[in-house]
């Protein structure tokens, strides 16, 4: 007797299906933590272009995956994986809350939410720094923090020290700041777009929820089997 397959359990399955390959779990794993360019995750994974590509293009295919262009240099692009497709799946790595710097080119507004989020939920203190700071933290950043609970009224925008880079977690909130730093394959990074040029609160809000997001997903523990 036949049945029909419910179309969320078939698309469950074809997720299913997508990690099923060792090396595509791998890289999915690695993209719970960071963004990652195509050429890094060849080098961490010891991939071919062709293999990657395809790996690729099958992720991509089940919406596990989106690729897309920098906004520091439109040449470059970066994968970005949509943990909402992962549901309870999530079995990416953690990472020590005891030290941890969020970085961006201004320091103005995405370092500066990172900051404080990761403050809330760890309870433990976060810096945060820019390659070329601002005079100020964005008004429309204070004020998506103070929607969200958080208090930015007294942060003040710095010029990233290169000892802070050292012995941390190091985040790059901004592709800009993550391609002119040349960064550790250590490091993680969260391809988020720059609020500040929209300005509106449309665009801080959605930068503080894919931060919110990113935070979550770093700081859960895998679920028990």
């Amino acid at each position: 007797m036949s049945h029909r397959v419910d179309e969320k359990l078939r698309e469950r399955a074809e997720v299913h299906a997508a990690l099923g390959e060792p090396v595509r779990l791998g890289i999915v794993e690695d993209l719970v933590a960071s963004d990652r360019s195509p050429g890094e995750l060849a080098e961490r994974h010891h991939l071919s272009s062709s293999l990657l590509a395809h790996h690729l293009d099958t992720l991509e295919r089940v919406g596990l995956i989106e690729r897309r262009p920098s906004s520091g240099d439109a040449r470059r692009r970066y994968v970005t994986l949509d943990p909402r497709r992962l549901d309870s799946l999530l079995v990416g790595p953690t990472v020590a809350d005891d030290r941890i710097v969020f970085v961006c080119t201004h320091n103005s507004a995405r370092s500066q939410l990172a900051a404080a989020l990761w403050t809330r939920t760890t309870g433990a203190p976060a810096d945060s720094a820019g390659t070329h700071p601002a005079e100020r933290v964005h008004p429309g950043a204070v004020a998506a923090a103070r929607r969200a609970g958080l208090d930015l009224s007294d942060a003040r925008p710095r010029l990233l020290d290169p000892a802070q880079l050292h012995d941390t977690t190091v985040v790059t909130v901004c592709d800009q700041a993550h391609e002119e730093l040349d960064p550790e394959t250590t490091w993680l990074h969260w391809s988020i777009p720059d609020p500040v040029p929209l300005g509106t609160d449309a665009a801080f809000e959605d930068a503080l929820t894919a931060l919110e997001g990113r935070i979550g997903a770093l700081t859960s523990p895998p679920p028990t089997p």
